[in-house]
């Protein structure tokens, strides 16, 4: 069974920051590859950042070099630390988690960013 449950969502000023969690009820490793994605009112939902169970890291050219993707699988959990937060960046962010062809989703937590 896949259990994902996000946290740290909320609101923050621009150029803060935020870190998000995704903890699983099992082993992270049974996982291809884990990652976080975004939606934003009236969008798609787009690939914001993912990690491999070899640590393989991929991107949105929009939060490269502001966004980091990290886990712990000790804890089951994913983490999403975003630096630098622009109201751009304001979304619902969803914890995904790939087995073959299966995808698996959290509820969401709301980012907001505004002043």
């Amino acid at each position: 069974q896949v259990d994902l449950v996000e946290s740290g969502g909320g609101l923050v000023q621009p150029g803060g920051s935020l870190r998000l969690s995704c903890v699983d009820s099992g082993n992270l490793f049974r996982f291809n590859a884990m990652g976080w994605y975004r939606q934003a009112p009236g969008k798609q939902r787009e690939l914001v950042a993912s990690i491999g169970p070899d640590y393989i890291i991929d991107y949105a050219d929009s939060v490269k070099g502001r966004f980091t993707i990290s886990r712990s699988n000790a804890h089951n959990t994913v983490y999403l630390q975003m630096n630098s937060l622009e109201p751009e960046d304001t979304a619902v962010y969803f914890c995904n988690a790939q087995s073959g062809h299966e995808h698996y989703w959290g509820q969401g937590t709301q980012v907001t960013v505004s002043s």
